[in-house]
């Protein structure tokens, strides 16, 4: 039997769970800001890597890091703070960071597994739970369905 990938390897779900519970209503808006704010970051350290701008990857990086962190999103977050930390450092030196290279494309990948998890999580089309768990009533087997 193959093993479910619930991405608990990518969210801590019951870290994101509390902080479903703490945000109450407000959590699908602040979702929503760190879906679009993280898509804008992870697009300018793309930019940043191709035009050689160490200085433009310390914000967006730092922005995704606080973010990830707040839903639970740890992978994402140390990845991001290693980007960030990096290109830090090589502001002092005045060097750009290449060697950050695999690191942001290993950013781009967790960022849309979190957001595809993220969103199997708080779609009510989409479900975490396995089939045939929970419901209301009793199981009916339909079996007549379309039979005269």
């Amino acid at each position: 039997m193959e093993p479910v990938d619930d991405g608990s390897d990518i969210i801590d779900w019951v870290y994101f769970e509390k902080s479903r519970a703490e945000l109450g209503p407000g959590f699908i808006r602040i979702l929503a800001y760190f879906r679009e704010d993280g898509a804008k970051s992870v697009a300018a350290i793309e930019q940043a890597m191709h035009e050689h701008d160490t200085v433009a990857l310390i914000i967006p990086a730092h922005t995704i890091k606080g973010e990830a962190r707040q839903f639970g999103a740890e992978p994402l977050a140390q990845v991001a703070e290693l980007i960030e930390q990096t290109a830090r450092m090589c502001v002092e030196t005045h060097r750009f960071p290449d060697e950050l290279v695999p690191n942001v494309v290993e950013l781009r990948r967790l960022w849309n597994r979190t957001v595809e998890l993220f969103d199997k999580a708080t779609n009510p089309l989409q479900s975490r739970a396995a089939p045939g768990v929970g419901g209301f009533g009793k199981k009916v087997a339909n079996q007549g369905f379309g039979r005269i």
